[in-house]
């Protein structure tokens, strides 16, 4: 399977809060506060012992959008107020070779406020090799990523999310990741999300880069759905169509 397609399908699904912009110290515990469909996460957790469901269906390709297909699921759980474990990954993924359960992984995410508009974070990754590398679903060995975030609300309702950091830790050279996403709300149910990303090219794979758009609809406090596409603007992208649903289902412990 191409590196740049195992760093499509294996990274978290992120996003920037998605028609959410004012301060998180505003939000109830329960309200959806979805990290996806972005690459960029934004620097805020999950309440402590709340949980919150991401999943998505992605259909991607160079010259067609039925090459390869997933279905993605995020699962993130509150540890405390600084703390976000997360485990994520295909629990289906279909390329030309077969399909089946890609590789799946765990994510630790340890944040902090900076003021009451603005946040940052530290991201750690690690994928483990759970999908069939024979049938391109699975990268045959365990990778890791780290990444630095910066989330801040801007004026005028905008609220911007900033990532870097080393991604395909694990196959030689990393590859170097950053991203700008901002999202915007229009009265609190409908939001936009625009990002620009980049991944430069390691021993995972090629330098790749892309502009995704999405549009989000708040169908209650704890529910956010998203639909939306990613353009390729380098030979080792690829572009891609989705849809997604981030539920958080409340407390359990």
């Amino acid at each position: 399977m191409p590196a740049r397609r195992l760093l499509l399908l294996f990274l978290p699904p992120c996003a920037g809060i998605a028609g959410a912009t004012c301060p998180i110290e505003a939000q109830s515990p329960r309200d959806a506060n979805p990290e996806r469909p972005t690459y960029a996460t934004h620097a805020y957790a999950v309440a402590p012992g709340y949980i919150e469901i991401e999943q998505g269906l992605a259909a991607r390709g160079v010259e067609s959008l039925r090459e390869t297909t997933s279905w993605d699921v995020n699962v993130k759980v509150g540890v405390s107020p600084h703390v976000q474990l997360a485990c994520f990954g295909p629990l289906y993924a279909r390329e030309p070779a077969g399909g089946g359960i890609g590789d799946l992984g765990a994510a630790l995410k340890l944040r902090s406020d900076v003021s009451p508009r603005a946040a940052v974070a530290i991201v750690s990754s690690v994928t483990a090799p759970t999908g069939d590398a024979a049938k391109g679903i699975g990268a045959g060995r365990a990778l890791g990523g780290l990444t630095a975030v910066f989330s801040v609300d801007l004026p005028g309702g905008v609220h911007a999310d900033a990532n870097a950091g080393p991604q395909g830790i694990g196959e030689g050279r990393p590859q170097w990741f950053t991203s700008l996403a901002l999202a915007h709300s229009f009265g609190g149910r409908l939001g936009a999300t625009l990002e620009a990303f980049n991944f430069t090219a390691g021993g995972a794979g090629p330098q790749f880069s892309g502009i995704l758009g999405a549009v989000t609809i708040r169908l209650a406090a704890w529910a956010i759905a998203d639909a939306g596409g990613e353009r390729r603007l380098s030979s080792g992208s690829l572009s891609q169509i989705f849809l997604g649903l981030t539920t958080n289902i409340g407390r359990v412990f």
